[in-house]
């Protein structure tokens, strides 16, 4: 229960800044700034207790890559998803509205960025915070927060950068996605985590 609770947190505070910041659109680089921020903090924070997922298409990857048991997958994935749509709720209380839809005019597109930065999130958690060559490590939260701000400047404009399907649901509560649009974001997502445990594996064959 304890891992399902860090996740719980970690990734409502995840959701909850995407919501207060994207929502009132706040100027310039701050929203990218503050997500990635947040997201290495509740890594740093969490991540001793549960791994500091807070993200489906992540916990999929340590599941493939093999340093998850089945059991707790689903478990996971529910907290995270919980989480999602509680700070979807909670951001609109404090801003006061929900947000617009971001508007996303070519799919394939859209498609292809959500895949290729959830791969590099992914990629980036299993080698950087499951790898023998890097365990107990102290960088790991800023390479997962730096992941997360770089796709989102190179691709936000593209396909939103959420990069995690319990950002993608809560945006959807938020109205800062439309729901008709998020299954882009869980189909791609979800891909990305599945190849980038596949190629941890293929990359560390004696990393068990």
């Amino acid at each position: 229960m304890r891992k399902y609770i860090a996740e719980f947190i970690g990734t409502f505070f995840l959701v909850l800044t995407v919501g207060c910041t994207v929502i009132p659109a706040a100027a310039g680089v701050i929203p990218a700034l503050a997500i990635g921020a947040v997201l290495m903090v509740m890594i740093f924070a969490g991540g001793h207790i549960s791994g500091g997922h807070f993200n489906p298409a992540v916990t999929f990857a340590i599941f493939i890559r093999g340093r998850l048991e089945f059991k707790d997958v689903v478990p996971y994935w529910l907290a995270q998803i919980a989480a999602g749509i509680v700070a979807a709720l909670v951001a609109m209380f404090l801003v006061g509205k929900s947000g617009t839809p971001m508007e996303i005019t070519n799919v394939p597109a859209a498609f292809v960025a959500e895949f290729l930065f959830t791969f590099a999130l992914a990629y980036v958690v299993v080698n950087c915070a499951t790898a023998k060559g890097t365990l107990d490590n102290s960088f790991y939260g800023l390479a997962i927060g730096f992941t997360v701000l770089a796709g989102i400047f190179a691709v936000g404009g593209i396909s939103g950068g959420a990069f995690n399907p319990a950002v993608a649901i809560g945006a959807a509560v938020m109205k800062i996605l439309y729901l008709r649009d998020i299954w882009i974001h869980i189909v791609a997502e979800l891909v990305g985590g599945l190849l980038a445990g596949l190629t941890f594996k293929f990359l560390n064959p004696t990393d068990k």
